[in-house]
């Protein structure tokens, strides 16, 4: 069974106490009800009986007369799924699968086949794309391939994703439909999957570039091994370091804390507060510098969010990096996800998240030490949290106000390795003219 997760975005694994011990008890007999007080006040816990008689009325009409039947099980999504609309755009219901999808990406591991999947029409799931190396395409199977049955029973909208995956070494029978080919089957062995969310790679002698994709459970002791990796192939230390959380979307709000934490020795690293005043939590730095107070340039774009901005946020306010790139996108606020006892999930907006120096960035973002702007060689959308219809309006969001860019290609990475020479007092040689 699934935990609650704590997510700065799209934020290990840690049970969200205060929410799951107050989840609301099962509603009482109607005769029990309270009818609703003459103001109605948001802090009431009494059930407004005569909105829920309203709800049934248009329920059993939408039943008994839509123009095709509808069963119990989808009007009730869809009258969640309605609740959660209205509320912002990052509180969402999630069914089964979708709920599991998600897991699945903030775990950063899973068993199964390492292959993306799309459920199809007609009871068949779609290969989107197989992981390179992993068993799906070791077993020769390739994007846009049809899945028909699994075990040779056929797809369905119940089972979808789940029937691909299973314990680490069992196998199970995949009938493939490939184009216009007789539908053949195909064995495949389920493996442990991991998904990376970290990337190195050495910039100059000394000078190291850290990418990360997304937070999950798997992200923090992903950056000190590769941390440790760029130390060993440079003698065993880094004169400096870009972190790239360009187009990161976020994740686990505790890999950003603890990521932060590799790189602090003492202070703030980021706060949370909600309604629930019991909930409220204070993130504080532990020594422990794995540069050593090396210099740390992190580069972001309008992309960057959530998470990769508690990061960002932490680094720059304490004074531990410089920010280099474009603002932000702008999102500050906390969800937690609240497993239901049907495999289904609630995603749900309950804090907003300040920096060190008490800043919410809610709806306007990091703004950067340096600022860079597109090479302009491709199309540039602006899209932030502010833009967002119905988003939670920020503390210091002001109208009005413009988002960032999105920074493609080699040029960021090359103005972030320049700022963090200057850092570490590196000067870069003038060259001289030419003779004639």
């Amino acid at each position: 069974m699934r935990l609650a997760v704590v997510l700065a975005g799209l934020i290990s694994l840690a049970p969200c106490s205060v929410w799951a011990q107050q989840a609301p008890a099962a509603a009482p007999d109607t005769n029990e009800v309270e009818a609703p007080a003459e103001k109605e006040s948001t802090d009431s816990k009494a059930v407004p009986l005569e909105e829920i008689r309203h709800f049934v009325m248009i329920y059993n009409a939408i039943r008994e007369a839509y123009v095709e039947p509808k069963t119990d099980t989808q009007l009730m999504h869809s009258a969640v799924r309605g609740l959660m609309f209205d509320l912002d755009p990052h509180s969402v219901y999630f069914d089964r699968d979708d709920a599991e999808r998600f897991d699945t990406s903030t775990e950063g591991q899973y068993e199964g086949l390492g292959v993306e999947v799309q459920q199809q029409p007609g009871q068949m799931l779609k290969i989107i794309s197989p992981m390179e190396g992993g068993p799906a395409a070791r077993a020769g199977l390739k994007s846009g391939d049809l899945i028909i049955a699994v075990d040779g029973k056929p797809i369905s909208s119940d089972n979808g994703n789940r029937a691909l995956r299973g314990k680490a070494g069992t196998a199970v029978k995949l009938t493939i439909r490939r184009g216009k080919e007789k539908p053949f089957d195909v064995s495949v062995m389920r493996e442990k999957i991991i998904v990376p969310s970290v990337a190195k790679r050495m910039l100059e002698p000394g000078f190291g570039l850290v990418r990360v994709s997304g937070f999950q459970a798997t992200t923090a002791k992903e950056f000190d091994d590769a941390i440790a990796s760029l130390k060993t192939s440079n003698g065993g230390q880094l004169r400096g370091l870009v972190i790239d959380l360009r187009s990161n979307p976020g994740g686990l709000l505790n890999a950003a804390v603890e990521m932060s934490d590799d790189l602090m020795n003492a202070g703030t690293i980021v706060s949370t507060r909600g309604r629930a005043k019991s909930g409220d939590t204070v993130y504080t730095a532990h020594a422990g510098d794995v540069l050593n107070g090396a210099p740390v340039v992190v580069l972001v774009d309008v992309g960057s969010a959530s998470a990769s901005e508690v990061l960002a946020g932490a680094l720059q306010d304490s004074g531990r990096a410089r920010v280099v790139g474009s603002l932000t996108f702008g999102k500050g606020s906390v969800q937690s996800v609240l497993p239901l006892d049907n495999g289904d999930a609630v995603k749900l907006t309950t804090a907003r998240y300040y920096t060190p120096k008490n800043r919410s960035i809610q709806g306007v973002g990091i703004v950067p030490d340096v600022l860079i702007k597109s090479d302009g060689k491709t199309r540039n959308v602006t899209y932030n949290e502010a833009s967002l219809l119905g988003h939670l309006r920020g503390e210091n969001e002001m109208a009005g106000e413009t988002g960032g860019e999105v920074l493609t290609g080699e040029m960021p990475v090359t103005a972030a390795l320049s700022e963090l020479k200057r850092m570490a007092g590196v000067t870069t040689p003038v060259a001289k003219p030419k003779a004639k």
